[in-house]
């Protein structure tokens, strides 16, 4: 399975549960079985660029929504199999989303408060990290 595909996928899937609808609901505005929708989501199948394009103006979404935070491998690290990199992984983890939702609902200063805090546990973290032998 090719990255892309996979993230490709997981965007599908992660856009059309924000939106509330089923994979029967997605497959049939497109023209596919939610059979067919599993395996886009699972990243088994690709999804062709019309198909994809149809999958976008049913889940409002630009086309390029499904590529953002996809990066290369970092220069001077990329073999021939190297597979992009997907910036945007977080995405996966319900908590993560949870907190980036809280974030958002927030005013600015509480925002700074936040993040200067969740900074300085990353700080003390990485420190005690670096101290532990072994």
């Amino acid at each position: 399975m090719n990255t892309v595909d996979a993230v490709v996928g997981q965007r599908i899937r992660a856009r059309r549960m924000a939106l509330g609808l089923s994979q029967a609901d997605l497959g049939k505005a497109v023209g596919v079985r939610f059979q067919q929708v599993q395996k886009y989501e699972s990243g088994a199948n690709r999804v062709s660029a019309s198909r994809l394009w149809a999958i976008a103006e049913v889940l409002d979404v630009h086309v390029s929504h499904f590529f953002e935070g996809i990066e290369a491998p970092e220069a001077g690290n990329a073999g021939a199999g190297d597979q992009p990199v997907d910036k945007l992984v977080f995405l996966k983890d319900r908590d993560a989303v949870e907190m980036v939702e809280i974030y958002t609902s927030l005013p600015l200063q509480q925002k700074r408060a936040v993040l200067a805090f969740v900074r300085t546990m990353a700080v003390n973290t990485r420190a005690a990290d670096e101290k532990v032998p072994g």
